[in-house]
């Protein structure tokens, strides 16, 4: 099995390492410093479950590389449109994608049956220009997690959770996700795979809709999000909101909003990725988290007012971030 990891950072360079480990043929894509160290000394990976070192091939030229079977997909969500001239020489006529991203994928409605069936949502796939990069055919859903964070170059931190949920857009249960998740696991990570991944997408989004845009808007922890009266209350109505859009869409996420809340209250003071990219003014990758929802739940018909406030309000964070 030939794998790259399109965008190697703290999640990509963790399931490159993984899957190296596990005998597969790994090309890791980065750049900057990063690179620098994984050339000269490999992937340290710092785990609560045992440290090591994976020593794969690391470039910042795809070409070297050649088409593969499988591309990690670590980038953000917002810079898919962009990511052609690094994609296409990694791939051939059954490479699939693996895109591990949060909030709502450019292939959500592709071969997804009922009235919305190859529906575009333009949040995410702005006029097709990421579904023109990447065929929806190629995709394969992940849903992550694990939580990571690069401590330094060359080193990833790994500091929970180990379970990377993939499958078919098509509801099908293929050969080559089972391959890939035999390559996950073989590597020491939780690989499931689901017959309806959506239901794992809107479960992980519950939280990233409500803390992510709240955070940045607050300069707020987890903690602190959560033990804060107001903000918990606008949290569990947004929470609410998201729920309706999702059920309105055949998805059942199976938490109670209580329960998802007094986990994000266990992490602690936890600062979002939403919030992390702020503080570091990166562009605040909120249209697949936010936007989109707005705009399922105007296809859907069901009334989501507190989200379109956070929205509206969010979004200006946004423009003025990437100004």
């Amino acid at each position: 099995m030939k794998v790259a990891v399109l965008g190697a950072g703290a999640i990509g360079a963790y399931v490159g390492a993984a899957l190296h480990r596990a005998g597969a043929d790994v090309h890791l894509v980065a750049r900057g410093p990063h690179l620098a160290a994984m050339r000269q000394h490999g992937v340290r990976v710092l785990s609560p479950r045992g440290d090591f070192t994976a020593r794969a091939h690391a470039t910042d030229d795809p070409a070297e590389i050649g088409p593969v079977d499988y591309v990690f997909l670590g980038l953000k969500a917002n810079s898919y449109a962009a990511c052609g001239p690094l994609i296409e020489p990694l791939l051939h006529d059954t490479t699939a994608v693996i895109a591990a991203q949060n909030g709502i994928p450019w292939w959500y409605f592709h071969r997804h049956g009922g009235p919305h069936d190859g529906h575009r949502v333009e949040s995410v796939d702005p006029d097709g220009a990421v579904s023109a990069v990447l065929a929806p055919e190629r995709a394969i859903g992940c849903v992550v997690y694990a939580a990571t964070e690069l401590e330094e170059p060359g080193v990833v931190r790994h500091l929970e959770g180990t379970r990377f949920s993939i499958g078919e857009p098509d509801r099908s249960h293929s050969a080559r996700c089972q391959a890939f998740s035999e390559a996950m696991q073989a590597g020491g990570l939780k690989c499931p795979v689901e017959q309806d991944l959506r239901n794992d997408i809107w479960l992980k989004l519950l939280g990233n809709i409500s803390f992510n845009p709240i955070s940045a808007l607050a300069r707020a922890t987890m903690r602190q999000m959560c033990l804060h009266g107001g903000t918990r209350k606008v949290i569990e109505i947004m929470m609410t909101e998201t729920l309706a859009v999702a059920e309105a869409l055949g998805c059942k996420v199976g938490v109670s909003i209580e329960r998802r809340l007094a986990g994000a209250e266990r992490v602690g003071d936890h600062r979002t990725s939403t919030l992390q990219d702020l503080e570091r003014g990166k562009p605040l990758e909120l249209d697949v988290l936010l936007a989109a929802v707005v705009e399922l739940a105007e296809i859907t018909e069901v009334p989501v007012p507190t989200l379109r406030t956070v929205h509206a309000i969010s979004d200006l964070l946004a423009l003025r971030t990437a100004a």
